[in-house]
């Protein structure tokens, strides 16, 4: 049985979310959870929870809490007792499997450097998601942890991506490609030009590399499922994401409006579509996932949206028991250093000195 630590303080309407999300986790598994935040108030959400349940249910007080606005590193020097930050102590400690969080997404990141710390061979870990696509899943990042970076940790991403494709996905020899502006190899920045050469160096269908590199990939490529991941820099993740939220709630919120202007027959066709635009709904709604998982640190770790919902964080809860299961970092960090001639700067032979 997985314990996951639950920050409890970390949502917009904490902690009645996260009680509610840690319930209904529990109600379709059998894990235990530790929730961490304010013990009296904790006690108080968890009253009307049944006595079976509440046996898997233990609480960790935490006096202090990680604001919104608050610095990253303020979670690891100052804020010692705060929900996050004893979440991440509990599974330094080996008292927790998983940190589930919807906090301060930098001080989770910061939290995880310096209580769990990185995986062998990893420089910077990085926050991945998930979009549907034509033909599938595609694992997007980073998604936020690193806005500015170079192309060696680029490729590590691409290696990590494609593990946890393999991993969560099913997808037995992922396609991985460089997020650009344009296919052509000329295209890009100096950033992803550099990352290009380096993965090229996998071997396009080369059985030396776990994926297949296929290029230059454009922001359109990934909904028609050019590619199994996509690799980019936080800051144009992180605004891809929020652009493609809110793009999905304009959609929606368009064709509302549409159908309660029409007439009579469209709204009867609307009616008739509703099984197809609740599926379409659950394919977009980012609470089919809960939260994007950390990679790179030697832990399991799942960020969460700070406005989400209970659904999102009982999913993000049981994520974190499936990446529990799947040894995530193990296999993260054997791929890491069976892929490091990809970003190793290869032996240049000193003059008049033939290679070996």
């Amino acid at each position: 049985m997985h314990r996951i630590a639950v920050d409890a303080m970390g949502t917009d309407n904490a902690p009645g979310v996260e009680v509610a999300g840690v319930l209904g986790a529990l109600a379709k598994s059998d894990l235990s959870v530790i929730l961490v935040g304010d013990e009296e108030i904790l006690r108080s959400h968890l009253t009307a929870c049944e006595p079976a349940m509440r046996e898997r249910v233990q609480i960790r007080h935490a006096p202090d809490v990680i604001r919104m606005d608050d610095a990253p590193s303020i979670a690891v020097r100052q804020k010692k007792l705060s929900s996050m930050r004893v979440c991440f102590d509990l599974v330094k400690s080996g008292e927790a499997h998983a940190v589930v969080s919807a906090g301060n997404s930098g001080a989770a990141m910061a939290c995880g450097l310096f209580v769990l710390g990185r995986l062998d061979g990893v420089d910077r870990p990085a926050i991945i998601t998930t979009f549907p696509t034509m033909r599938g899943p595609c694992a997007l990042l980073d998604i936020g942890a690193n806005v500015d970076t170079k192309p060696t940790v680029l490729a590590q991403f691409a290696t990590m991506g494609a593990v946890y494709s393999r991993l969560q996905h099913k997808i037995a020899r992922p396609r991985v490609g460089l997020l650009s502006n344009g296919s052509e190899e000329h295209k890009g920045t100096n950033l992803t030009r550099e990352t290009h050469k380096l993965l090229e160096r996998a071997g396009v269908g080369s059985d030396s590399a776990a994926f297949d590199y296929v290029g230059y990939v454009e922001g359109r490529d990934i909904f028609k499922g050019e590619a199994d991941v996509v690799v980019t820099d936080g800051f144009t993740g992180n605004v891809i994401l929020k652009s493609c939220e809110g793009l999905v709630e304009w959609i929606f919120d368009l064709a509302r409006t549409e159908i309660a202007a029409a007439g009579f027959w469209s709204r009867v066709g609307a009616w008739l579509m509703k099984p197809a635009f609740r599926n379409m709904k659950r394919r977009a709604d980012h609470a089919e996932t809960g939260g994007a998982p950390l990679l790179g640190v030697d832990g399991v770790v799942m960020i969460c949206h700070g406005g989400s919902q209970p659904r999102a964080i009982q999913n993000a809860i049981l994520a974190a028991e499936r990446f529990c299961q799947s040894n995530l970092g193990n296999e993260s960090q054997s791929a890491i250093a069976n892929h490091a001639f990809i970003w190793e700067t290869p032996a240049v032979p000193a003059p008049g000195v033939l290679p070996s």
